[in-house]
């Protein structure tokens, strides 16, 4: 959608708005397309894929006919305007505690398919004038990482009704087949998930697994469908069985993976293989295990189960071809964004326009650079808006009959909105998004900062509230069934909770996967936050001087120590909080994510990144430790490479084979790993 375009739209919306009677097509191309259409017939066109545009913006053209004139359907006498209560978010007033709470479902999306449209329906909030600026609590953000990739997808997918294509590998054969799927829903269960739809090729309701695709997922064109009237993802989930519990054999290096050997039912020292141990270990799903256990590289050999064995060989086979294929040139923009960000659109123009001229009305004197902080956006962007909008009005072009927006002093203020005084109905995906989230956060314990018996309460009244507010646009929510974000760790994150209210140090045992050792610690405790039903508490460090993060399920043993926080550091105000805290002495690393990889550079905190043709992804990133990129290399199983520096490409290169090395080479032939044994090599 152009510029132009954008503006059309924007005078087409004032002026089916503002008419009681509706406007007939004569008036709307003379008054409003002028000299876009040449004829009848391209003005015809033009005008209907103007309705379809703004009916997915929220709002329905009624079409009114004059039974008097010769032909109930005659174009000439057909008038059209647009209902102002039936596009018009309702009213909804929420307290502080319910904004609180909101704010923290909302802020769980994050970088996922649906954190746009989150924070547009907060956006809508505050247009209207119910929503109370509010400060998350200090102690607690909770937030998810759904899947990657194929979640957003998906999500995109769902919300155009589009069917879908995607590679995946069967569970009950073990082979990689293609499926085409029409996507009805998307929910978690046991820490895993899965889409629900209609497989094409069997005409029959599946259960997918995420995690299973092997491939990016891609929109079938000129597909389209509707989902069972009534579908309830959360319905559907409830009926699939969690995986039953198998036991893993395997070979474990003497003195090796600690965090491994923690979960082990039995250990058998010195096995006959070579100084190793026999280590067992209980799992349930072999896909989710052989993640771990090939980032263990060579330090790990799989004996049984063979499906689990076969896991872990394929992801290290994967991650050694793509680590070994021919290096492609590193370039950068000269202006890279530390972070990727979906292209604007014109599309997001004209939404943010709908957003901000309520929230002028609502917000009158605030100062430029504050407005444009709050839509996301530069100052510059901001004013170019303005100028659309002051630029835009009633069929008439009277001055009266435009949008009346002055800045001066660098403060703005809005004396004529034209009907735009109240935000648009909440769309399919934001009402998904606000509902799903509150849901999601029905079982977390008591936030810091709140009072115990608040957030519960608040959780049940803002999610009456929203419903309500939500109408038939919450019936997506039903489509997307969210995990719990509580933490398993319950005992240790109250004990946190506590610590971080009343301002109490903490001692605590610590196990670090990487340097396979225990250690003891005295922090300050400053936040707690979450990726998925991980979770994390950001402390200051005194043995180590500095913020360091830690996961509870490694925390071995936690208690107060008696003392008061010395007030050394306090917890970032920005939201989220970081995985990584970057210094001097980092390493800075190029990798190469495929398209279902992507995700990895904001995950990781990528200083610059850039598109590549394939749909793929070049990443700058900080690394402080360089000895657990082979790690990383190898769990994500060829959707990551490095690139720069070479000598830390050869390195992850040679754990892969070195791992790969421990199994039957003949199960996927000499030459291949031959052609994967050297980066040199990698043309075979």
């Amino acid at each position: 959608m152009s510029a132009s375009r954008t503006e059309r739209l924007l005078n087409l919306l004032l002026a089916l708005l503002n008419t009681r009677v509706g406007l007939p097509r004569a008036v709307l191309r003379e008054k409003v397309y002028h000299d876009s259409a040449e004829n009848d017939v391209a003005f015809g066109r033009m005008f209907e894929r103007d309705k379809a545009e703004l009916k997915q913006f929220g709002f329905e053209i009624e079409t009114l006919t004059d039974p008097r004139a010769f032909g109930g359907d005659d174009p000439a006498s057909t008038r059209y305007r647009i209902g102002k209560d039936s596009n018009r978010l309702p009213d909804v007033s929420l307290t502080p505690a319910e904004c609180t709470v909101l704010l923290l479902a909302a802020q769980l999306w994050e970088r996922a398919a649906l954190g746009n449209a989150a924070v547009n329906a907060v956006r809508k909030l505050q247009a209207a004038g119910g929503f109370t600026d509010v400060d998350l609590p200090a102690g607690v953000q909770p937030r998810i990482k759904p899947a990657g990739q194929a979640f957003d997808d998906v999500v995109a997918a769902m919300h155009g009704r589009h069917a879908v294509r995607f590679g995946y590998l069967a569970g009950s054969t073990g082979r990689e087949e293609v499926r085409e799927v029409e996507p009805w829903g998307l929910g978690s269960r046991f820490g895993q998930w899965y889409l629900v739809g209609l497989d094409r090729g069997r005409a029959a309701k599946r259960i997918f697994r995420l995690s299973r695709m092997t491939s990016a997922v891609s929109a079938i064109p000129g597909s389209s469908f509707e989902p069972p009237a009534g579908f309830n993802a959360r319905a559907e989930l409830d009926s699939l069985n969690e995986l039953p519990l198998q036991q893993a054999v395997m070979d474990v290096d003497a003195g090796r993976l600690l965090a491994l050997r923690k979960r082990a039912v039995s250990t058998e020292a010195d096995s006959g293989q070579g100084g190793r141990d026999r280590v067992v270990v209980e799992f349930r799903d072999p896909e989710q295990l052989a993640e771990e256990l090939a980032s263990y590289g060579p330090h790990v050999k799989v004996a049984e189960p063979a499906e689990l064995r076969a896991a872990v060989v394929r992801r290290l086979k994967s991650a050694a071809a793509f680590n070994a294929s021919p290096a492609i040139p590193v370039e950068f923009p000269e202006a890279a964004r530390a972070q990727r960000s979906r292209k604007r659109t014109s599309e997001d123009q004209l939404t943010r326009m709908l957003q901000l001229v309520p929230f002028l009305v609502h917000h009158q004197g605030l100062h430029v650079q504050e407005v444009a902080d709050r839509f996301g956006i530069s100052r510059k962007a901001l004013i170019d808006d303005l100028k659309i909008l002051i630029c835009s009005g009633l069929p008439g072009g009277y001055p009266d009959d435009l949008l009346d927006i002055q800045w001066e002093n660098d403060h703005v203020y809005i004396t004529e909105h034209l009907d735009l005084n109240r935000p648009v109905r909440f769309s399919e995906d934001e009402a998904a998004a606000l509902l799903t989230g509150l849901s999601m956060l029905g079982d977390l314990p008591a936030l810091a900062g709140l009072p115990e018996d608040e957030p519960g309460s608040a959780l049940e009244s803002v999610t009456i509230k929203l419903t309500g507010a939500a109408g038939q646009a919450g019936r997506m929510a039903g489509a997307v069934a969210g995990q719990s974000v509580a933490p398993e760790q319950s005992e240790a994150f109250a004990t946190i909770t506590r610590a971080i209210r009343d301002g109490q140090q903490l001692r605590l045992d610590y196990l670090s996967p990487q340097r396979d050792e225990v250690t003891e610690r005295d922090v300050d405790p400053l936040r707690l936050y979450s990726l998925d039903n991980t979770w994390y508490f950001e402390a200051y460090c005194h043995s180590k001087s500095g913020l360091r993060n830690f996961r509870l399920d490694r925390v071995q043993s936690l208690e107060p120590n008696g003392r008061a926080v010395s007030g050394t550091a306090t917890a970032d105000a920005d939201f989220p909080a970081r995985l990584f805290t970057p210094s001097d002495d980092d390493v800075l690393v190029v990798l190469e994510l495929t398209r279902q990889g992507v995700g990895l550079a904001d995950d990781y905190y990528a200083e610059r990144t850039a598109e590549l043709p394939n749909g793929g992804l070049l990443a700058e990133v900080r690394f402080g430790n360089v000895e657990w990129l082979p790690m990383f290399v190898s769990q994500h199983g060829g959707t990551v490479r490095v690139l720069d520096p070479a000598e830390l490409r050869q390195e992850a290169q040679t754990w892969l084979i070195a791992a790969l090395a421990q199994y039957d080479t003949d199960q996927y032939g000499t030459a291949q790993y031959d052609a994967v044994s050297s980066p040199d090599n990698a043309a075979g």
